[in-house]
């Protein structure tokens, strides 16, 4: 308990702690890349375990793992990214994500390295396409390690895209009324997080602006409350209601949501919180930050009562 209040205290200084592993040599290389997942996703790390095969599962599937009494889905990392692990697959990471377990086989467990949020930049329209952002491992100096965060979400939705679907079959979501003029603004680095909720938004008739970090969701606040005080409105004319996830380079969402409770101009803001990462001990950090609510990802039924019950507040 001590370690995870710990990490839970890094949140509140911008800080996090990213476990970096190995999958193999990357396509085409013979460079054995590291990868990272924050810390916090990690639930255990084990040595491989006996892993059943699962008749039809899908290919990257491995089959399950009876973990502690948990039959949990077994998915091969390498496989899905293209490296070729030359010692094998010798270790498991179970994780937590968005109401789900799953473990995900690598070839090795590095180091646990604790970062600055402005550490980690935006992989967007770098050429990869499951990695969201790079960790500069040794700071700002220019010949630093760096290490792949994985589009986790998108890799879930690509293995079982049946349990990871935004909207339900019907496509029946309650409708959100907005104020007239005014917008949600939401921020998420995972560009498959970002088509459910603007599917999610779109199903509620609820218009909306899209960020891709915390850092870009700041300046187009900081811009609307300057266009609204031209117009001689508040903000909360422009913005009905800020939605941000947690992890996102550049800026978190944790920090994202103290400035604005922390600015005289936006604070009376809703800030909600959409997040992977789900627990009582994040749910607990988010309120200790100023937010108004938070929502676990992904069901849009979900998402829409926790906008209308914050709007109606």
């Amino acid at each position: 308990m001590r370690d995870i209040d710990e990490r839970t205290n890094l949140a509140g200084s911008s800080m996090f702690e990213l476990l970096l592993f190995r999958l193999g040599a990357a396509p085409g290389t013979d460079r054995r890349e590291l990868f990272g997942i924050n810390v916090f996703k990690v639930r255990e790390i084990l040595v491989m375990p006996e892993i059943t095969v699962m008749v039809n599962a899908p290919p990257s599937v491995m089959g399950v793992a009876n973990i502690r009494g948990q039959l949990i889905p077994v998915i091969n990392l390498p496989a899905i990214t293209g490296c070729h692990p030359a010692k094998g697959l010798g270790i498991l990471l179970v994780t937590e994500f968005a109401r789900s377990t799953q473990a995900f086989a690598v070839e090795e467990v590095n180091e646990i390295v604790r970062l600055e949020w402005k550490q980690v930049l935006s992989a967007q329209g770098s050429g990869g396409g499951l990695v969201t952002s790079i960790a500069r491992l040794d700071g700002n100096a220019e010949h630093t390690r760096l290490a792949q965060v994985l589009d986790v979400e998108q890799i879930l939705r690509d293995v079982f895209p049946p349990a990871h679907q935004a909207l339900p079959e019907d496509g029946a979501v309650p409708q959100l009324a907005l104020p007239a003029g005014a917008v949600i603004l939401a921020a998420d680095d995972s560009p498959v997080a970002r088509l459910m909720i603007e599917e999610g938004l779109k199903a509620m008739g609820a218009p909306y602006i899209m960020a891709k970090t915390g850092q870009e969701a700041w300046q187009r606040l900081q811009a609307l409350a300057d266009q609204a005080a031209q117009e001689g409105k508040t903000v909360r004319d422009k913005v009905a209601l800020v939605l941000t996830d947690l992890e996102m380079p550049e800026m978190d969402g944790f920090t994202l949501t103290r400035q604005i409770k922390q600015d005289a101009r936006l604070q009376a803001i809703p800030v909600v919180i959409h997040s992977s990462l789900t627990g009582a001990t994040n749910e607990s950090h988010v309120k200790s930050v100023g937010a108004d609510a938070y929502v676990a990802k992904f069901v849009a039924a979900e998402l829409a009562a926790t906008l209308r019950q914050v709007l109606a507040r």
